[in-house]
């Protein structure tokens, strides 16, 4: 096993002992989802996000491409697609960072100190500088709507689901009836 896929593993297995609920895409630790809970006292705190995490090869010396899977408001990240804008992943990681500093330090300073200047979300960049207040009931709008743990469990991550045929794809959802077929008319 080379060095870089050994560093891998254990900070993979770090961040799996610790604290943080850890759920693996097709059995691999290249990807995975990571639970992790808004930083105390900040419009954040009580928010419960599903943080994908994908690893390069190259990890520990390219950095993680790390995404929200539910909705957060906030000026660094991309409201529809989670991406993330922070220097320490995106330009100056360095290999002595680790998996546990991203959860643990580099994203909860991300929430805790945004920066408007820099926004891949324009609108809570605006808002942030014009009425901090209106922002940060935003904020927790958001938490409330997309950020429990609830919705975390019915997001739809798991790799293993574009797997699943059609047909049982389509009995998770409302049940058509036969007349409701026959009953449709093609343009």
């Amino acid at each position: 096993m080379s060095s870089p896929s050994k560093r891998r593993d254990m900070d993979v297995m770090k961040l799996m002992m610790s604290d943080y609920s850890v759920e693996t895409i097709n059995d691999g630790i290249n990807e995975f989802n990571v639970e992790f809970h808004g930083p105390k006292e900040s419009p954040y705190e009580g928010g419960v996000w599903k943080v994908r995490v994908e690893l390069a090869d190259a990890y520990p010396y390219k950095s993680p491409s790390i995404g929200f899977l539910n909705k957060i408001f906030h000026p660094n990240v991309d409201e529809l697609s989670g991406s993330v804008c922070l220097d320490v992943i995106n330009q100056s990681w360095s290999p002595m960072f680790d998996l546990l500093n991203v959860f643990e330090v580099f994203l909860p300073q991300l929430l805790l100190y945004p920066n408007p200047s820099d926004p891949l979300n324009g609108d809570a960049a605006s808002l942030m500088m014009k009425d901090k207040v209106q922002y940060e009931q935003k904020v927790k709008e958001y938490c409330e709507r997309y950020a429990k743990k609830e919705h975390i469990e019915n997001t739809l991550t798991d790799e293993s689901e574009d797997e699943v045929s059609d047909d049982e794809a389509f009995s998770d959802r409302r049940s058509i009836s036969d007349e409701e077929v026959a009953g449709r008319v093609d343009p």
